[in-house]
Order: structure tokens, then sequence, then C-alpha cells
């Protein structure tokens, strides 16, 4: 395993995940976090730039941070190695409802990889690492990762899950903190030692907050703190802004910001 940097001083972290695109629910984030009395670095747990109307304008906020960490997450993976999410081949045959979704996913994608490519942002995307492990000024080793141990896809590490499921999950993480995204839903777990936290997602929040959500990380020599925030943003320009680009995926995002769907099961 490749040695972990060691933080060794007094240290205030922003945690955000799933930005997706949306430029106007970061910069909330980003005002709040200033709101609030700043960070001293940001970690960034993936899905930056796709579903949303703004991929570039997320892409250069984010590059320009100062002191901030980034690795990738499924829909960053998608993006750089033109990968088409969506049902199998499979399931289109037998399902004619699925080919309808593929097709959407299909165009959704080629639309933010045409914005992300003429811009030159691709190379940086394929740069995002898998995960991240740094050492707490404490002693405490954190691990990042978008969904879960060793993927940044599938059904991720997830709130509603027992502890004997989380437990089989965490094998083998070498790791006291694991923060991760993917999911969308905010939660701070314990699980044999080993704390879970997810900060919830910038964009694309499940219901009944759909606010923009994100975490802080404070941590010294004599232990760590994190706490969820929340900071609200126009949710109906994001719907406007994705008709004004004629987005593919208008109307699923559409849904998110009216808080029409649902966390799966």
């Amino acid at each position: 395993m490749k040695n972990k940097p060691t933080l060794t001083n007094r240290l205030k972290v922003a945690i955000l995940a799933d930005i997706h695109g949306n430029s106007l629910a970061l910069e909330a984030v980003l005002n709040d976090i200033q709101a609030e009395g700043g960070v001293d670095e940001y970690w960034v747990l993936g899905d930056l730039a796709a579903l949303g109307p703004d991929p570039l304008g997320v892409l250069q906020r984010l590059a320009a941070l100062p002191k901030a960490r980034f690795i990738r997450g499924n829909t960053d993976r998608y993006l750089v190695n033109r990968e088409q999410p969506g049902p199998s081949l499979d399931k289109i045959l037998n399902d004619p409802e699925a080919l309808a979704l593929k097709m959407r996913l299909s165009n959704s994608f080629a639309w933010t990889v045409g914005a992300v490519a003429t811009a030159g942002w691709l190379a940086w995307l394929r740069a995002l690492p898998l995960e991240m492990r740094l050492i707490l000024p404490d002693g405490t080793r954190a691990l990042a990762t978008h969904a879960a141990l060793g993927t940044d896809d599938g059904d991720g590490l997830r709130a509603r899950s027992s502890d004997d499921a989380l437990r089989i999950q965490l094998a083998g993480a070498e790791a006291d903190l694991i923060l991760v995204g993917h999911t969308h839903i905010p939660f701070n777990r314990l699980v044999d030692g080993i704390r879970l936290v997810n900060p919830g997602s910038v964009s694309n929040p499940f219901p009944p907050d759909l606010r923009a959500s994100y975490a802080i990380l404070s941590c010294d020599s004599q232990g760590y703190n994190i706490e969820h925030h929340r900071a609200d943003y126009d949710r109906l320009a994001i719907i406007e802004a994705m008709k004004r680009v004629a987005h593919p995926s208008e109307a699923y995002i559409t849904r998110f910001m009216r808080g029409e769907n649902q966390p799966p099961d």
C-alpha cells in the first residue's frame, strides 16, 4: 500500500460529493462554507460534471479552489471512458422501456462529454484517483472513496444497511474513518470502531430536504469531529437552465429539483 500523507496541524476540511454539473448548488455550498468561517482544505468525493446543466462551470470552480483534493465517481469514469451506463442488453431485449432509458442515459452522457472534451477537461477528469488515504493529526486513518471499498459504482455504502451488512462491506478497509458519497443520503454511522460518513449530495438530493448537503471535518492532535450542513439555492433556476441548454436529462433532473425522485430501496 502506498504511503499515506499525514496531516500534522489543526485542520478544518469541507467534504463535498455528487455535484453533478450544478454550479448554483456548488456556489451555495461554497458561500455557506465561508459563512461558517472558511476551511483549510476541500475534499471532493466524485461525480462532478455529469447530468447537470453547467459541467464546465463546476469543473472550473472546483479546480480553482485552494488546497483541494479530489477522487473520481462513477459518472466521472463514464465520461472519460465513454462508458454506457444503464440497463444491460439482456434486460433491453426483454423490456422495451429499458431501451428508452438506455437511450436517454447515452444521450445525456454524450452531451456532457461533448462539453468537457471541447473545453479540454477530459485529461483532468481522467487523472482523478479511485480513493484517497490520509492520516489525521491524531493518527486516525482516513479513507475517502466515492461508493464503497475498491469501487466507484454499485449500491454503495448505505445509511439503511444493517451493521452486519456494513461489517462485511468494510472488511479489510484498514481505516478508522471512511468518507463516501454516491447514495446522495447524508449519514454518520459507527460500525466496529469504524466511523462511516456520507456528506450527502451537493446536487440531486432526495426529499424531504432538497437543500445542498455537505460536511465539515474539524481535526487536531486530540481527535476529530464531523458536522453536516445544508445550503439552500434556487432549484427552479436549475430547471430553467436544463431547458435553456436543451439537456437530455431535463426531465430526470427536474424531478430531483421538485423532490419527486425517491432513493432506491
